[in-house]
């Protein structure tokens, strides 16, 4: 509705407005005001300073990771602009970025994640960071559409996490626990050392909840290790593993009439098969970074990525086997030529993946209540990827105001699948390619001062297809399915002001899609790839933030965020339906989001986030759209030092406070078996409340 778009409009307006009259408060007494801390992103990146990279890049620090309960991210990542999660039971997430992956039935695909510099996206192209705990990440960046070569240049972007790490002093233990509505629980306990070539973090969390909906109970517990060895002035050697254990059951998603009536209720086929997610993972890897000479450096890393996971489901069970592992090394440095300064990175990813996927009959129905019980086995396949990604980039700086990055990665995909079972003597194993895909990025920055950027970017990326988007309807190798590939151009600004206390960014994108890779869905959990069109993705996106000091109490930092976007099919035929000119499925065109934090030096803070969805289309043909909604969540503490280094942190937060009925994930283009309503919602939580308690002792 227009109107949407005329409220996001104001609620900018508003906010620069505010924001302008605090800064003439401000000016009053400008010694007193802080400054906003310049931000420093990735290492691996070809520059760390966030205000000198042509690109946008979403930053989440620690502090704001941490702004509500400590145990879903999704609250945390929709408050960056173009970037969208849904989410239902914590397990069953999907995140989309300026629309890219909007489409995915039930996870996240087209958007590459990295912890540290092991890869989270499986060969399978699915993507999970909901197994990390919070707690565990110093940073999060996201990189908005394709213009991160050295990341894979993937359609959607690269999300990329950084592991926590132990600040100051030498030793550090912490403790914490997180209770609240619905039987949520979280305990943690973590230990730090720092020592000078050494270093050492290890943690251990559980996270419980009973859930608020029906067969919606989870349980996750993980333990995490990592830190640095041999650390020298040139050289250090960094290790990581993490390894977590879940159990989620599954409500599944429900119709119009029973969201609307009764949305704690599951989908009945769920709740009677007790149906639920299993599984065992474990991420590890070793990374070594050295100094070659004054210009010249290293980086090279190996990994191993396995998990094990059961789902029993209404109409099978699944056991999924996955390995990957994989290694990628990447030199850095600069040169000059004449009185140009010169940097570049050039480095090569390589990744293998095998997966073993089997289903069983369910015969719950026969069970006598007790849920879920293995039947007969029904199939068995096994798929291996291969791929590899050369990447470089280079960063001309041709005066002390004007540069110029370039990007190239090259992408070559194999993969083999075989059906084993039914036995067959047409089960041989079929062999296949991608063509080698080049993903080119170009992109200019100027830089009148030290404090204002202005850039335009060029950039090309692709998205491989998902295995299920790769076969037939017989479970075949489908030859003429191709990746997604898409062109996207970007302008933008960085900006601080008013002596930096006030940080603004805006950034202007055009991105179109071909090749589109549309999943039918031919049964229960059999779905059939094509190519079937084009989408095209603009919008405007706005980020603001401000830190003012209102006297020598009180100090208030805030930030404004606003996407208003364009996203529709611009070629798309799907069974002899014509469905171009509609509105892209499955994504908002605008979101907003906005929120304060009030800090004293007492120790006491209260904070507020107001998050704004606008309705979303949750079919192809838009016959379908799920209503706008708005969240406040609220959130007061106090920290305070019991003992000299031992600090203690008490927090109370209340999140959706006027109880806002709305759907936190959509299932995409469902449909209804005979004249059963189609299953497109998954309820949002209710009003609920949690409090935090945590020791930390420094010593």
């Amino acid at each position: 509705m227009p109107s949407k778009k005329y409220f996001l409009l104001l609620f900018i307006l508003f906010t620069s407005k505010s924001i302008s009259a605090q800064e003439k408060i401000q000016n009053i007494d400008s010694v007193k005001t802080q400054k906003l801390n310049e931000v420093l992103i990735s290492p691996l990146h070809i520059n760390r300073d966030l205000q000198n990279s042509p690109a946008s890049i979403g930053i989440l620090s620690e502090k704001e990771l941490l702004r509500n309960n400590t145990t879903d991210i999704s609250n945390v990542i929709n408050t960056i602009p173009g970037v969208f999660m849904q989410s239902s039971n914590i397990t069953t997430t999907r995140i989309s970025i300026r629309g890219i992956g909007a489409r995915t039935p039930y996870g996240t695909n087209k958007i590459r994640a990295f912890y540290g510099s092991i890869p989270l996206t499986s060969g399978n192209s699915e993507t999970v960071i909901d197994d990390i705990d919070l707690q565990n990440i110093n940073q999060i960046e996201i990189i908005k559409g394709p213009l991160s070569s050295v990341y894979g240049a993937g359609l959607g972007g690269a999300i990329l996490i950084s592991p926590q790490s132990l600040k100051s002093g030498n030793y550090q233990a912490e403790i914490s626990s997180v209770f609240g509505s619905y039987g949520l629980l979280k305990n943690r306990i973590s230990f730090d050392l720092n020592e000078n070539n050494a270093s050492l973090n290890l943690s251990y969390h559980n996270l419980k909840t009973d859930g608020w909906r029906e067969n919606s109970a989870y349980n996750r517990e993980g333990v995490t290790l990592g830190g640095e060895l041999f650390r020298k002035k040139n050289s250090k050697l960094t290790y990581f593993s993490n390894y977590t254990y879940l159990k989620a059951y599954i409500p599944s998603s429900i119709n119009k009439t029973t969201f609307e009536n009764n949305p704690q209720a599951g989908a009945p086929t769920w709740v009677a098969s007790k149906g639920f997610k299993e599984y065992k993972s474990t991420l590890g890897g070793l990374a070594y970074d050295f100094k070659i000479n004054d210009h010249l450096n290293n980086s090279t890393s190996v990994f191993i990525n396995y998990k094990d996971s059961n789902e029993p489901r209404p109409f099978d069970i699944l056991r999924q086997y996955t390995f990957a592992s994989g290694v990628r090394t990447q030199f850095s440095g600069d040169f000059n030529i004449g009185k140009i300064k010169n940097q570049f990175i050039a480095g090569l990813e390589y990744f293998r993946d095998n997966y073993s996927g089997n289903t069983f009959q369910n015969l719950y129905q026969q069970n006598n209540g007790n849920g879920s019980l293995q039947g007969d086995q029904l199939t068995a396949t096994n798929q291996k990827r291969r791929f590899y990604n050369i990447f470089s980039q280079i960063r001309t700086l041709l005066s002390d105001q004007f540069e110029i990055q370039a990007g190239l990665n090259y992408n070559k995909t194999k993969f083999e699948l075989q059906n084993d079972f039914p036995a067959s003597a047409n089960n041989p194993v079929e062999q296949y390619s991608y063509d080698g895909i080049f993903s080119p990025q170009l992109s200019f920055l100027f830089k009148p001062n030290e404090i204002q950027t202005f850039y335009f970017s060029a950039s090309r990326g692709f998205s491989l297809p998902a295995t299920e988007e790769t076969l037939t309807s017989t479970g075949n190798i489908n030859q003429n399915i191709k990746p997604e590939t898409g062109y996207n151009f970007e302008l933008g600004s960085k900006l601080h002001l008013f002596s930096k206390k006030l940080y603004a960014e805006i950034a202007v994108y055009r991105m179109e899609i071909k090749d589109l890779l549309v999943a039918k869905r031919i049964g229960d959990d059999q779905y059939e790839g094509v190519n079937a069109g084009k989408t095209f993705h603009e919008g405007i996106e706005i980020a603001l933030k401000h830190n003012w000091t209102i006297n020598r109490t009180f100090n208030l930092n805030s930030y404004t965020g606003a996407s208003i976007g364009n996203y529709e099919f611009k070629e798309f035929v799907d069974n002899g339906n014509d469905y171009s000119g509609n509105k892209l499925t499955g994504v908002p065109a605008n979101t907003a989001s906005a929120g304060f934090n009030l800090n004293t030096n007492s120790g006491f803070y209260f904070s507020a986030d107001f998050q704004f969805t606008d309705k979303i289309p949750m079919n192809d043909s838009n016959a379908n759209f799920s209503d706008s909604y708005s969240l406040l969540n609220l959130k007061t503490g106090y920290q305070f030092e019991i003992l000299s280094g031992l600090k203690a942190h008490l927090d109370a937060g209340i999140n959706n406070v006027t109880n806002e009925k709305y759907a936190s994930m959509i299932l995409t283009n469902a449909t209804g078996v005979g004249n059963a309503q189609p299953r497109f919602y998954y309820p949002g939580l209710p009003i609920n409340y949690y409090g935090i308690i945590s020791l930390n002792y420094l010593f």
